[in-house]
């Protein structure tokens, strides 16, 4: 499969504040090549650049790509939304490895896990993933650790790959990242990063309670020989309180453990390659830490638990200028949720009772030629269970919300589905040109919260809206019916890359009104959920959607010291069984990046247009956004060998603004109203330092 390069420009570095750096690993994927958040040369042609400070949050990172976009739920809790969909719609992975988050509100989406001094790579499908990376309803997001790779040499060398950062945004911190020995049959690796920043401020005050802790140490071995290679990773992450104001309840910790070990070996004509992976995270959450307390009597600690088990095999079969890959993998995932009163042992309910989800697939990808063109093509089937235990509720509880327990164990706990997914992606090279055409069925099926959730919660799966929730054990899986188009021109000093796209999706799960009349308290749902100050419950419900739109980069090269890059992302999200927008999609926007290189330096300037979104969701009360402007500045020096220094001004002009798909402020002791949609930061000032050898 040919590797196409083009010199100086990159799906995420055309957005840079400082030298981007173009690595596509083929037609169908943006790969992200940072150290720290710095990129690395991809090939010799190319010079290393430093990527504008984002933040800890890797989530923001990819969203600077066309089509992507940042859903703010907090500094460690961001998750991605590409082209109108997130969440677990979207495959997101941390070295290939999937794991469940550990609570209900996913405060710990998986990019929470890929803190920036210890990131190398981001891989973005573009537009779906290979069914050989699993289901998932749009593209994948593949965030790859930094490592110590194999040598050439049969001595053992030193390798290390430091960064050290501070934002004067909340006065943070970091510093991290991966040392260790090897030669061309063992590699040996420790790494660790540490992360703290206080509350945010925007143009106008202080988010009160936007705090973050972070800390991430861990260990790998691996060896190699003769065609066989076999490596284990050990890593232990601990958040610690950090604040989360679009949410009722804040952090108090996330414990998380990953393990994982794979062997990949040569059998004849095919290459074997076996993968098992275990996550184990704990959890607790709550109202009074990070907040002004409620009385003692509201007061809310929720403790959660989530295991994660996979398997999976894979035989690689080559096939004249392609190749074969047939594949079986399981996995599954264990959840409890128990909220409390820790002034009163006899308040407790388990929101989440010993929910077990599992799914078993199998697919089939084919990689290669035809004709003048070239595809990957692929079909994969999965079998889902899920089940869940008995509600328990403790004696202090008030009568109502034991009605809705007695209700839900007297139900059929327990759903099943079998999902198929197919998907062909093809691509031809004609001179200038790689013209490209996507067709593909994906589907995904409901999560545990949109099925199992019996007591009306804000508990959402990352919504956070401050409505609450029921879910629903007649959901339907959801299922995609994809077309998508495009082309890439490039040329010595110029590029051009369009997509345009269709997302048709049967039974797409979004929040509804409870019932035909919303606001009339009438059911023991209505009524526990306005005693918890919310008397228009939603219930996650089967609906039809349509997303489209188009997205692109584009590039031009004045002369060898001045260029401009630019990134367009533009989608809509409708529905159509009734006359109504999907809930919280991204509005258009334009990024936009000149920059100016000399032999050991570079500086940008960045400007940030994004349009008001007036399409909303009126089925969710959701409330329009205006527009803004932010501008950015950034440099970028080499030090010496290994050594770079970079710096910069986010927010230039410390302009208000209120980016659409942030959420609702929660948090009473902050400069901004509850209730009201959460600012961006103001000015900050950046510095990273990073080192390598």
């Amino acid at each position: 499969m040919p590797r196409m390069f083009t010199r100086g420009v990159s799906a995420m570095a055309l957005l840079a504040l400082s030298s981007p750096a173009f690595t596509q690993d083929d037609a169908l994927r943006d790969v992200i090549t940072v150290t720290g958040a710095s990129f690395l040369p991809v090939s010799e042609t190319l010079d290393p650049a430093a990527e504008p400070d984002a933040g800890p949050d890797a989530a923001a990172l990819v969203a600077r790509l066309p089509g992507a976009a940042l859903i703010g739920n907090g500094q460690l809790s961001g998750q991605v939304q590409y082209r109108g969909l997130f969440g677990s719609r979207i495959n997101v992975r941390i070295d290939g490895q999937r794991f469940a988050s550990g609570g209900p509100n996913l405060m710990d989406p998986p990019l929470h896990y890929a803190p920036a001094p210890l990131l190398a790579a981001i891989e973005v499908d573009r537009g779906i993933g290979a069914v050989s990376d699993g289901p998932g309803l749009a593209g994948g997001v593949n965030a790859i650790l930094k490592r110590v790779g194999f040598s050439d040499s049969r001595e053992f060398q030193l390798y290390y790959d430091l960064t050290a950062g501070g934002r004067s945004a909340g006065s943070s911190w970091n510093a991290g990242g991966v040392a260790g020995l090897s030669n061309d049959s063992w590699r040996l690796q420790v790494l660790f990063s540490e992360e703290q920043g206080g509350d945010i401020d925007f143009p106008g005050g202080t988010i009160g309670g936007s705090e973050h802790q972070r800390s991430v140490y861990g260990a790998g071995i691996g060896w190699r020989g003769q065609g066989h290679e076999l490596g284990l990773d050990i890593r232990r992450q601990e958040t610690g309180a950090t604040g989360n104001p679009p949410f009722p309840m804040d952090i108090r910790y996330f414990n998380t453990d990953f393990a994982r070990a794979f062997y990949e070996f040569p059998a004849g004509e095919f290459t074997l390659r076996f993968d098992v992976g275990y996550t184990q995270v704990d959890h607790a959450m709550n109202n009074f830490d990070l907040r002004p307390a409620p009385p003692p009597m509201m007061q809310r600690e929720t403790y959660a638990r989530s295991e994660s088990r996979t398997l999976s095999a894979e035989v690689i079969r080559p096939q004249g200028a392609g190749e074969w890959r047939f594949g079986i993998d399981h996995a599954r995932d264990d959840h409890d949720t128990r909220i409390t009163n820790p002034n009163a042992a006899g308040f407790f309910l388990d929101s989440f009772p010993d929910i077990s989800l599992s799914r078993t697939g199998g697919y089939a990808e084919w990689r290669g030629a035809l004709g003048q063109w070239e595809a990957e093509i692929g079909a994969r089937a999965d079998v889902h269970t899920g089940e869940a235990g008995p509600a328990l509720i403790g004696p202090m509880v008030p009568a109502m919300p034991g009605m809705l327990a007695a209700a839900f164990n007297a139900s059929a706990r327990s759903v099943d589905d079998t999902t198929f997914d197919a998907a062909a992606r093809i691509w031809r090279e004609t001179g200038d040109f790689t013209w490209r055409i996507t067709l593909a069925r994906k589907t995904r099926v409901p999560g545990y919260v949109e099925r199992f959730a019996w007591l009306p919660t804000p508990a959402s799966g990352g919504l956070a809206d401050g409505n609450t929730y029921v879910g629903s054990l007649a959901l339907d899986p959801e299922t995609a019916w994809i077309v998508e188009a495009g082309f890439d021109w490039r040329r010595d000093r110029a590029y051009f890359r369009p997509t345009v796209f269709v997302r048709q999706v049967d039974n797409y799960i979004q929040g509804v009104p409870f019932d035909a009349t919303p606001g009339v308290i009438d059911t023991p749902v209505e009524m526990v959920s306005s005693m918890n100050g919310d008397p228009t419950p939603l219930r996650f419900a089967n609906v039809d959607a349509r997303l489209y739109g188009l997205d692109f980069d584009f590039g031009y090269a004045f002369d060898a010291r001045w260029r401009i890059d630019g990134v367009v992302s533009h989608v809509r999200g409708e529905r159509r069984d009734i006359d109504d927008n999907l809930y919280r999609v991204s509005p258009p926007s334009l990024r936009v990046a000149l920059t100016r290189e000399a032999a050991d330096w570079s500086a940008s300037l960045e400007t940030l247009a994004v349009a008001e979104q007036s399409d909303v969701s009126i089925s969710n009360s959701e409330l329009p956004t205006p527009g803004y402007v932010v501008l950015g500045v950034s440099a970028d020096w080499q030090l010496a060998h290994g050594a770079r220094l970079s710096a910069g001004l986010s927010n230039l002009l410390d302009h208000r603004y209120e980016r659409h798909l942030a959420g609702y402020n929660r948090n009473a002791d902050s400069d901004v109203a509850v209730g009201d949609r959460l600012a961006g930061e103001g000015r900050s000032l950046w510095l990273r330092l990073h080192f390598q050898r």
